[in-house]
Protein backbone atom coordinates (compact mmCIF):
# COMPACT_ATOMS: atom_id res chain seq x y z
CA UNK A 1 0.00 0.00 0.00
CA UNK A 2 3.20 2.48 0.36
CA UNK A 3 2.95 3.32 -3.48
CA UNK A 4 -0.73 4.74 -2.69
CA UNK A 5 -2.28 8.00 -1.20
CA UNK A 6 -5.17 7.52 0.68
CA UNK A 7 -7.40 11.07 0.16
CA UNK A 8 -11.00 9.48 1.46
CA UNK A 9 -12.32 6.71 3.39
CA UNK A 10 -16.00 5.76 2.68
CA UNK A 11 -18.20 5.94 5.52
CA UNK A 12 -21.47 5.69 3.90
CA UNK A 13 -23.67 5.08 1.05
CA UNK A 14 -25.97 8.13 0.30
CA UNK A 15 -29.31 7.66 -1.36
CA UNK A 16 -30.18 4.59 -3.29
CA UNK A 17 -28.22 5.14 -6.43
CA UNK A 18 -24.53 4.41 -5.37
CA UNK A 19 -23.61 7.35 -4.40
CA UNK A 20 -20.95 6.90 -1.64
CA UNK A 21 -20.24 9.67 1.57
CA UNK A 22 -16.68 9.50 2.26
CA UNK A 23 -14.56 11.33 5.36
CA UNK A 24 -11.44 13.09 3.67
CA UNK A 25 -8.06 11.85 4.62
CA UNK A 26 -6.39 14.77 2.78
CA UNK A 27 -5.58 18.53 3.50
CA UNK A 28 -5.78 19.35 -0.09
CA UNK A 29 -9.92 18.82 -1.50
CA UNK A 30 -8.78 20.29 -4.46
CA UNK A 31 -7.55 16.49 -5.50
CA UNK A 32 -10.95 15.44 -6.68
CA UNK A 33 -11.00 18.40 -9.04
CA UNK A 34 -10.42 16.91 -12.04
CA UNK A 35 -10.03 13.13 -10.54
CA UNK A 36 -10.81 11.25 -13.41
CA UNK A 37 -9.76 7.55 -11.79
CA UNK A 38 -8.82 6.11 -8.00
CA UNK A 39 -7.67 3.12 -6.39
CA UNK A 40 -9.82 1.36 -4.49
CA UNK A 41 -8.77 -0.59 -1.54
CA UNK A 42 -11.11 -3.07 -0.31
CA UNK A 43 -11.74 -4.38 2.90
CA UNK A 44 -9.44 -7.84 1.93
CA UNK A 45 -6.97 -5.27 0.36
CA UNK A 46 -8.01 -5.77 -2.84
CA UNK A 47 -7.34 -3.03 -5.18
CA UNK A 48 -9.88 -1.67 -7.74
CA UNK A 49 -9.49 1.10 -10.22
CA UNK A 50 -12.54 2.78 -9.86
CA UNK A 51 -13.11 5.41 -12.55
CA UNK A 52 -15.22 8.73 -11.25
CA UNK A 53 -18.47 9.95 -12.41
CA UNK A 54 -18.98 12.98 -10.23
CA UNK A 55 -18.00 14.20 -7.14
CA UNK A 56 -18.84 17.34 -4.88
CA UNK A 57 -18.86 18.05 -1.00
CA UNK A 58 -20.90 18.32 1.95
CA UNK A 59 -21.15 19.20 4.99
CA UNK A 60 -17.18 18.85 5.21
CA UNK A 61 -17.23 15.25 3.70
CA UNK A 62 -16.70 14.41 -0.15
CA UNK A 63 -19.53 12.35 -2.08
CA UNK A 64 -18.21 9.96 -4.78
CA UNK A 65 -20.63 8.29 -7.78
CA UNK A 66 -18.53 6.13 -9.45
CA UNK A 67 -19.31 4.62 -13.12
CA UNK A 68 -20.83 1.29 -13.14
CA UNK A 69 -21.98 1.55 -9.68
CA UNK A 70 -25.66 2.45 -9.57
CA UNK A 71 -27.12 0.63 -6.42
CA UNK A 72 -25.68 0.76 -2.72
CA UNK A 73 -26.57 -3.20 -2.43
CA UNK A 74 -23.00 -5.30 -1.31
CA UNK A 75 -22.98 -8.99 -1.60
CA UNK A 76 -24.23 -10.99 1.60
CA UNK A 77 -21.30 -11.03 3.17
CA UNK A 78 -20.10 -7.82 3.02
CA UNK A 79 -20.62 -5.01 5.19
CA UNK A 80 -20.16 -1.07 5.81
CA UNK A 81 -18.20 -0.17 8.93
CA UNK A 82 -21.34 1.95 10.00
CA UNK A 83 -23.40 -1.62 9.75
CA UNK A 84 -21.14 -3.05 12.47
CA UNK A 85 -20.29 -0.45 14.67
CA UNK A 86 -22.96 -0.33 17.53
CA UNK A 87 -23.40 -4.29 16.88
CA UNK A 88 -23.10 -6.75 19.91
CA UNK A 89 -20.90 -9.12 20.04
CA UNK A 90 -21.60 -12.47 21.64
CA UNK A 91 -20.02 -16.06 21.90
CA UNK A 92 -21.86 -18.81 20.64
CA UNK A 93 -22.24 -20.35 24.08
CA UNK A 94 -24.25 -16.63 24.67
CA UNK A 95 -21.73 -15.00 26.62
CA UNK A 96 -21.99 -11.41 26.07
CA UNK A 97 -18.77 -9.73 25.44
CA UNK A 98 -19.16 -5.87 24.65
CA UNK A 99 -20.18 -3.59 21.31
CA UNK A 100 -18.70 -3.08 18.56
CA UNK A 101 -16.77 0.39 18.73
CA UNK A 102 -14.84 0.20 15.68
CA UNK A 103 -13.67 -1.66 12.64
CA UNK A 104 -10.00 -1.85 12.63
CA UNK A 105 -7.94 -1.98 9.33
CA UNK A 106 -4.36 -3.39 9.16
CA UNK A 107 -3.91 -4.26 6.17
CA UNK A 108 -4.75 -8.09 6.80
CA UNK A 109 -8.13 -9.18 8.07
CA UNK A 110 -10.13 -6.52 9.98
CA UNK A 111 -10.63 -6.20 13.50
CA UNK A 112 -13.89 -5.84 15.70
CA UNK A 113 -12.68 -3.70 18.55
CA UNK A 114 -15.23 -4.68 21.00
CA UNK A 115 -15.94 -2.73 24.10
CA UNK A 116 -16.49 -4.95 26.98
CA UNK A 117 -17.64 -3.39 30.43
CA UNK A 118 -14.00 -4.31 31.90
CA UNK A 119 -11.76 -4.53 28.64
CA UNK A 120 -11.81 -4.34 24.97
CA UNK A 121 -11.46 -7.16 22.60
CA UNK A 122 -9.68 -7.52 18.93
CA UNK A 123 -12.21 -9.92 17.15
CA UNK A 124 -10.71 -11.01 13.52
CA UNK A 125 -13.82 -10.16 11.24
CA UNK A 126 -13.19 -13.41 9.55
CA UNK A 127 -15.74 -16.49 8.43
CA UNK A 128 -14.25 -18.79 10.83
CA UNK A 129 -14.97 -16.52 13.75
CA UNK A 130 -17.58 -14.14 13.22
CA UNK A 131 -19.91 -17.16 12.22
CA UNK A 132 -23.07 -15.07 12.10
CA UNK A 133 -23.78 -11.06 11.63
CA UNK A 134 -26.89 -9.96 11.75
CA UNK A 135 -26.99 -6.35 10.95
CA UNK A 136 -30.30 -5.78 11.29
CA UNK A 137 -30.40 -7.24 14.84
CA UNK A 138 -27.41 -5.45 16.02
CA UNK A 139 -25.58 -8.74 16.50
CA UNK A 140 -22.43 -10.60 15.71
CA UNK A 141 -21.49 -14.21 17.02
CA UNK A 142 -18.01 -14.83 17.71
CA UNK A 143 -16.60 -18.64 17.32
CA UNK A 144 -13.44 -17.96 19.45
CA UNK A 145 -10.65 -19.48 19.13
CA UNK A 146 -8.99 -20.87 21.70
CA UNK A 147 -6.86 -18.03 23.95
CA UNK A 148 -8.45 -15.17 21.69
CA UNK A 149 -10.47 -13.78 24.54
CA UNK A 150 -7.41 -14.29 26.74
CA UNK A 151 -5.57 -11.41 28.87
Amino acid sequence: MQDLVAIAKIAKPRGLKGELVADLLTDFPERFEGLIEVTGVGQDGERRKLKIENTWFQNGRVVLKFEDVDSIELDSDEYYDWQLVGCNAVTVEGEKLGSVREVMRTGGTENLVVAGETREFLIPFAEAICVEVDVEKKRIVIDPPEGLLEF
